[in-house]
């Protein structure tokens, strides 16, 4: 029996923040196991690519820490590429270890999502643009591709083994959920007669969703609300929404004993006005009303990191941390993915989110060896992703609630969440590319 319990507390439609899809179809068991495949340092589809009758052809550039640019953009009728690397060498250097996250995306009209939105019972109605009525695809039909190696393309079946006796939990905002959701739509299309051996839960306490997979495979994927990782006390003694710096979210306790955990936390740090989720800090004991935020984010991090070092098992648990994803919300530079159907080339990216937090996280998760915390990069392969966002297909009655909205649709239209299938499927394929790096969990079919 499959019981669905989908409803969350509505604090977690607040997010604003920013992932392109598997665009393949699981391949049966009995195949070669899915494995890397190294490119040569320079290719011609980098340097020397065959003319196109519309095509992408782009050599990145930095502009600035928050810019990247690329050339111009026609609307893709055949195999097209989008680099967001330097332009290719011939000069000989050492190989080394894939940089998966360093790639382009290639268009690829003939693939096919890994799964279908309108079987899967685990998107959200806000990610479910497809039954909400988008009338386009083309943003399912890009394809990521690593730089100097070929990454294995999603094997569900191959996922659904390594996953066997496991647990796999996912703690963050609810960019975290957007990639739980597309996990968990990935497995269930894996598992045969899915309905009578998967089960969805949520439980209120610990503000937790599960996918549990029974029988043979016996597992369990899970997703905890927690977007700043830390606490946010809302009934402080002060009357004021007070960010702990030195203490844990609430529903930590129920985090430990995963064999996988990916954690988040990011967007709402940088959220300013009305959207700002504390009114006062408290560090050591002290309340503090002015903090930078640089030092604020720091310091709750740190918290987070002291967390993983005293509560997880190296031995047993392997740990992640997902990057910032790209929010396109800005109609003053013509980044607002209102009507975008493409992917941004043609102009420099102009992010909100401040890259101090950014050099933080990193800073942080280099220094934790043990232990060791692997980081899952996502935040530059986002940023071109415009086209993929709810944008105004978040709601079932998006008609309506477009012509109430008409003279501020910006603040309607959603440009930080991702459309199922989309972005949170290549965030997946490369957390599996990570675990096959790794050998994690082994396989039936190797």
């Amino acid at each position: 029996m499959l019981l669905l319990l989908l409803t969350e507390n509505d604090q977690h439609s607040l997010v604003s923040n920013a992932r392109i899809t598997v665009l393949e179809k699981q391949q049966s068991p009995t195949t070669s196991m899915p494995s890397f495949t190294s490119l040569p340092p320079t290719t011609s589809a980098i340097e020397e690519p065959p003319p196109p009758i519309a095509s992408i052809i782009g050599n990145t550039k930095d502009v600035g820490s928050n810019m990247t640019t690329i050339g111009d953009i026609l609307k893709p009728n055949v195999v097209t590429e989008v680099n967001n690397v330097e332009e290719a060498t011939t000069n000989n250097k050492p190989e080394k270890k894939c940089d998966i996250f360093d790639g382009r995306w290639v268009y690829k009209p003939e693939v096919d999502p890994s799964y279908c939105p309108l079987r899967c019972p685990f998107i959200e109605e806000k990610m479910s643009c497809q039954s909400n009525g988008r009338p386009d695809f083309e943003y399912q039909k890009w394809v990521w591709e690593a730089r100097d190696c070929d990454i294995p393309m999603l094997n569900g079946t191959d996922m659904l083994e390594r996953f066997r006796n496991k647990r796999i939990v996912l703690v963050g905002d609810s960019l975290n959920r957007n990639m739980w959701e597309s996990l968990a739509c990935i497995l269930y299309s894996s598992i045969p007669y899915p309905s009578t051996k998967a089960e969805i839960r949520f439980e209120g306490k610990s503000i937790r969703t599960t996918l549990k997979v029974k029988d043979a495979y016996n597992f369990t994927v899970e997703f905890f609300w927690s977007p700043f990782l830390i606490d946010l006390n809302k009934n402080h003694s002060s009357g004021k929404k007070v960010l702990m710096l030195d203490k844990l979210s609430p529903n930590s306790e129920y985090w430990p004993g995963g064999d996988i955990m990916i954690f988040n936390s990011g967007m709402w740090w940088a959220q300013s006005g009305y959207k700002k989720g504390w009114d006062l800090v408290e560090y050591k004991g002290k309340l503090i009303e002015d903090m930078p935020l640089h030092q604020v984010y720091t310091r709750g991090m740190n918290t987070w990191a002291n967390w993983v070092k005293k509560n997880v098992d190296p031995q047993k648990t392997t740990v992640f941390f997902r990057s910032i994803s790209a929010e396109h919300k800005s109609p003053q530079y013509n980044q607002w993915c209102y009507t975008k159907t493409q992917p941004l080339v043609d102009e420099p990216y102009k992010s909100s989110y401040p890259n101090i937090l950014i050099r933080v996280i990193e800073r942080i998760v280099r220094g934790m060896t043990n232990p060791q915390v692997k980081y899952l990069n996502v935040t530059k392969l986002s940023q071109y992703r415009i086209d993929a966002h709810p944008s105004i297909y978040r709601n079932k009655d998006w008609k309506i609630r477009v012509q109430i909205n008409k003279h501020n649709l910006s603040s309607y239209t959603d440009c930080g969440h991702w459309c199922l299938p989309g972005i949170p499927d290549t965030w997946n394929r490369l957390f599996y590319a990570s675990l096959l790096l790794d050998n994690f969990g082994g396989s039936s079919t190797s």
